[in-house]
């Protein structure tokens, strides 16, 4: 299945739905419909939504997410269990609300989460839509990680070019050899450090060349260690 395809088969079975049912709903085919879930068919999100609509499900008023950012994030056959689902009904009932078809939008609060970029002075420019594993990614607080916007190339002889994005887990720790964003007189830089004897670090950094300083450890401010690399082709 594609994912959007996925989404359409969860709702639609949910609901107890044939495709023939959902077909004549939707003002397609039942054949169209039935390539859509299986993958080999495809579908855009503004289709795929008049679909869900059509099936009964409200129009989603949370922005914390999109039917696109569901459809290139996560696997909805492994994120969204029976037992989160039913959990997710439960809790609304229990508040009086509304327990319809579109309860995997809300399952699916629980693995999936807005981590914001940040450009050089800390202004948040955009976000990325990341999987959540008990609450963390990347092994810190979800709530924690952010991504930070590369303002120029002088990470470049390592791989990170100018508005490339580099995952932030916040740690005030130095670790030899990993890329590190700092808080330095001249705003948030990046750095692979390597740390030396009398608690001393070395930043490195590579444009054209290699270029390195040595600073005590105590001068320094770390904001957290660089632990993935989002570049654009």
């Amino acid at each position: 299945m594609s994912r959007l395809g996925d989404l359409l088969h969860l709702e639609r079975t949910r609901r107890k739905l044939s495709t023939k049912e959902v077909a004549k709903l939707a003002g397609v085919s039942e054949k169209y419909l039935r390539d859509v879930e299986a993958g080999t068919k495809i579908i855009r999100d503004d289709q795929a939504r008049r679909i869900l609509q059509k099936m009964g499900m409200e129009q989603q008023t949370d922005a914390m997410f999109t039917l696109d950012d569901i459809a290139v994030t996560v696997d909805l056959q492994t994120a969204v269990s029976p037992e989160r689902v039913e959990k997710t009904r439960a809790l609304k009932q229990e508040k009086g609300e509304k327990a319809d078809g579109s309860i995997w939008l809300d399952a699916l609060k629980g693995v999936l989460q807005h981590v914001p970029v940040y450009n050089a002075v800390m202004k948040e420019v955009a976000s990325r839509l990341l999987p959540v594993t008990q609450g963390k990614i990347e092994g810190a607080p979800a709530e924690k990680v952010f991504y930070f916007q590369a303002p120029d190339n002088r990470m470049r002889g390592f791989r990170v070019q100018k508005g490339d994005l580099v995952l932030v887990v916040p740690t005030q720790a130095a670790e030899d050899g990993a890329m590190m964003l700092l808080d330095t007189p001249l705003g948030k830089q990046l750095f692979v450090i390597k740390m030396l004897p009398r608690y001393q670090l070395l930043l490195q950094t590579f444009d054209t060349q290699n270029a390195s300083e040595v600073v005590a450890m105590s001068d320094v401010h770390i904001l957290g260690k660089c632990v993935r690399l989002e570049a654009e082709l």
